[in-house]
C-alpha cells in the first residue's frame, strides 16, 4: 500500500472530530466550576474572613472536591465527557496531582503515592515558577 493509498485508508478509518460540541462543553462545564467557585465564594463571606482568606477558603475547597472526586473516579469520567472545561479550572489541576499518586497506591506510601504525586503536574509548577521570574525581571527591568 502506497502512501496515498494509505491516507485514504486512514481517513475513511478516522472518526470526525466534534469541535463545536467538546468546545461548547469545554465552555459549560469549566464555566460552571467558576459559578461554584463563585457560590463558594459568596457562602464563605458571611464568615468575614477577609478577601484574601475567602478566596484561599475557596482555592482548598475546590483542591479538596477535585481531589474526592479523582479519588472516587468520578472526575475522570467527568472529564472524559466535559474535556477541557475540567482541567482548566483549578479542579483540573487537583486531579492532575491526585490521579498519579491514586494509581502509584499499591507500590507504598513512599517509593509509589510520595514519588508519583507530581509526575504530571510537577512540569507545571516549575515552568510556572520560572516563567514568572523571568516575567518578574522583565518588569522590574522595564
Amino acid at each position: 500500500m502506497n502512501q496515498k493509498e494509505y491516507k485514504k485508508f486512514a481517513d475513511r478509518k478516522a472518526m470526525p472530530t466534534k469541535s463545536l460540541k467538546n468546545c461548547c462543553l469545554a465552555y459549560l462545564f469549566g464555566g460552571g466550576i467558576c459559578v461554584f467557585g463563585q457560590l463558594l465564594f459568596a457562602l464563605y463571606k458571611p464568615l468575614n474572613l477577609g478577601e484574601e482568606l475567602t478566596g484561599s477558603a475557596v482555592s482548598i475547597t475546590l483542591i479538596l472536591i477535585g481531589v474526592l472526586l479523582t479519588g472516587f473516579d468520578i472526575y475522570p469520567k467527568l472529564a472524559k465527557y466535559a474535556g477541557a472545561g475540567t482541567i482548566v479550572p483549578i479542579t483540573g489541576f487537583a486531579n492532575s496531582v491526585a490521579s498519579p499518586a491514586i494509581e502509584a497506591k499499591t507500590e507504598g506510601f513512599v517509593l509509589g503515592v510520595s514519588a508519583k504525586i507530581f509526575t504530571i503536574a510537577g512540569p507545571v509548577i516549575v515552568f510556572g515558577i520560572g516563567a514568572s521570574f523571568i516575567v518578574g525581571i522583565f518588569y522590574w527591568l522595564f
